[in-house]
């Protein structure tokens, strides 16, 4: 990116100037590299500047290469080629995020398939582009396939993964009469489909739009001396002109007068004011990365520190995002053992979700597990095969129609998704498989409860008796369940409007936009999809839940050393200020006092960079 490329030529150009001016070079040396450094640094915000000045604004950009052009005027070139290295640092974090935030939105969009199988009316099949689906087209989707639109099932039947909208651990069975997205997976069965949205108004463009909008308004916000730059450019443009204009009406010398204004514009420049800001900030992104935590600015971890109630997803944030073994229910003469025994042998060459969860379990248990023949998949049932002899069926209990009551109800109720075992035309067990638990998630919901002085919120588009089963297990009272991704983002606003700072911890496509939304977003990194992970603001890249909470203290340590820092700064800037104006500030003594602040403020900073601090984060949080 360009904006990175010149930040970088600055950098190494006034590193370069630096080292020139230590090691003794001739003074046209190190001036030559401080002005080329000016230069790559510089010419891209004095642009801005220019163009705001066109619009009758003044930002704080243009302040800054007019304060440095006056420091090497006065032949303080050090000063000004630090101010311009500054500056173009900050504009290529800017644009490295809005980049991102670009990219993020177009992957969402490549969810979508470009093509779906059309089929007219006389039975025949077209491969056309998604864009020229209408409502009322029937498309037919393969094993296998994502679906092209928006749609109702009108014959066939499947299962759906479509935790990409829903966020739901386990794929869907989906009968006529069904719903499906967009960009969901198609299981074993064939379906056909009948169009209800166009694709631009599909449930996946929704969710890019709704990504691309929130965060274009999240980058309008901004550090401390950016809210207020317009106003204070504004009062020190002003006063150096007036320090030159008045005394010159008056009669003054004309060098003296100018040399007073051009101490003005450097002790009256905010550049301990920005280092006051960003070290502590940078220092704790520093020390959070160290422990496994991405924070990709300084504004998500000033974000961050103001949280005030917290918002999780349910799968793959509070859970593990994978079906368990709970339990298995015999019902007859067989144990426990046998019948799990019998469920892997036949589930074993099936590719599904559960299928994988029964076998592993069977393992764990040291089961033999027997070959099968026979063996066959009916989409949204189940599968069937012959085990040492025995015809068994494993599959959804509307297999038992008509075979027996036995308790699915009771093992639904507490949020298991039930599997029934029948051999040989007699159910022999049921078995109970849930979404686990994370092992940190009921105490890093309690801290961060602790430290927010409000409870969690859970937001979850999966079923409500899944929801409130894992939200009674960490100790959350509000819970929404059954919402999509627009309900999610829609729900993150309420909060916001209700005057909460809201910190959003998701993991999936379908968390993209209340990520967006949120005052700062949190993506699990380790299982997370791409989408969530580029529109969040902070990425937890191990999947350790419980650093959040000790991250969230570093944020609010990080914010009173910035509100400390600015104070000094800003006492500095006013006393040094005060004595150029009432008095006469002799020119080495205010450059000394303005760096003097400068490296107090950074290296007060930088203390957030120890382990210390990490440590000491995580015993408030405790």
């Amino acid at each position: 990116m360009p904006e990175v490329r010149w930040a970088a030529a600055s950098l190494v150009l006034f590193a370069a100037g630096g080292a020139a001016q230590l090691a003794g070079a001739p003074a046209p040396v190190w001036w030559a590299l401080y002005l080329a450094c000016y230069a790559a640094g510089g010419w891209e915000p004095a642009l801005a500047g220019l163009r705001a000045l066109r619009e009758r604004t003044l930002d704080v950009d243009l302040l800054m290469v007019v304060a440095a052009i006056a420091a090497a005027a006065i032949g303080q070139v050090f000063d000004g080629a630090l101010l311009i290295v500054i500056f173009a640092t900050s504009g290529a974090v800017e644009a490295v995020v809005t980049r991102r935030t670009e990219e993020s939105v177009r992957a969402l969009l490549d969810l979508a398939p470009e093509r779906a199988t059309l089929l007219h009316a006389d039975g025949t099949e077209e491969n056309v582009p998604v864009a020229d689906l209408a409502v009322g087209d029937v498309v037919l989707v393969r094993p296998g396939e994502r679906i092209g639109a928006d749609g109702i099932v009108v014959s066939g039947i499947t299962e759906v993964d479509q935790a990409s909208i829903t966020g739901e651990g386990l794929p869907v069975t989906k009968r006529p009469g069904d719903e499906v997205f967009a960009g969901t997976v198609n299981g074993t069965g064939s379906v056909r489909v009948g169009v209800e949205r166009v694709a631009a108004e599909s449930v996946v463009a929704r969710i890019a739009t709704m990504v691309e909008q929130a965060s274009a308004t999240k980058a309008r916000t901004q550090l401390f001396i950016e809210r207020v730059e317009q106003r204070y450019s504004v009062a020190v443009v002003t006063g150096a002109l007036a320090l030159v204009a008045i005394p010159l009406a008056f009669g003054a010398a004309f060098e003296p007068t100018l040399l007073r204004a051009m101490t003005f514009m450097i002790v009256a420049s905010p550049c301990a004011i920005v280092l006051a800001t960003m070290p502590p900030l940078l220092a704790a992104i520093a020390n959070g990365g160290r422990r496994g935590v991405l924070v990709k600015s300084a504004v998500a971890m000033e974000a961050l520190g103001r949280t005030t109630v917290v918002a999780f997803d349910k799968t793959g944030t509070l859970t593990e995002g994978r079906p368990h073994l709970e339990s298995v229910t015999p019902i007859g003469e067989l144990d426990e053992d046998a019948v799990l025994a019998l469920a892997a042998a036949a589930e074993r060459p099936s590719e599904h979700p559960l299928a994988g969860a029964v076998v592993q379990a069977a393992r764990e248990r040291g089961l033999p597990i027997t070959d099968a023949t026979d063996f066959s998949a009916v989409p949204g049932r189940g599968v069937r095969a012959t085990v040492g002899g025995t015809a068994v069926v494993v599959g959804s209990p509307a297999l038992l129609d008509g075979l027996a009551a036995v308790p699915v109800a009771r093992l639904e109720a507490d949020g298991a998704t039930v599997v029934v075992v029948i051999a040989d035309g007699r159910p022999v067990g049921l078995l109970a498989l849930v979404d686990r638990l994370r092992s940190d998630a009921a105490e890093t919901v309690a801290r961060l409860a602790e430290l927010t002085g409000n409870a969690p919120v859970l937001l979850t588009g999966d079923h409500p008796a899944a929801a409130a089963q894992v939200a009674a297990a960490v100790g959350i009272s509000d819970v929404r369940a059954g919402l999509l991704p627009d309900a999610k983002a829609a729900a993150v606003w309420e909060l916001r409007a209700a005057g909460h700072r809201v910190l959003l911890v998701g993991d999936g496509v379908n968390d993209a936009p209340a990520l967006a939304t949120a005052d700062a977003g949190v993506a699990l990194g380790g299982r997370g999809v791409a989408l969530a992970v580029e529109t969040a603001d902070i990425v937890i890249v191990r999947d350790d839940l419980s650093t959040l909470p000790n991250l969230l203290g570093l944020s609010r340590q990080a914010r009173r050393v910035v509100l400390a820092n600015v104070a000094i700064a800003a006492t500095v800037i006013a006393v040094l200020v005060t004595w150029d104006l009432v008095g006469t500030l002799p020119l080495p003594l205010g450059v000394a006092g303005h760096e003097g602040s400068t490296v107090v403020v950074a290296l007060n900073g930088l203390r957030l960079l120890r382990a210390a601090a990490w440590r000491r984060a995580g015993q408030r949080a405790r």
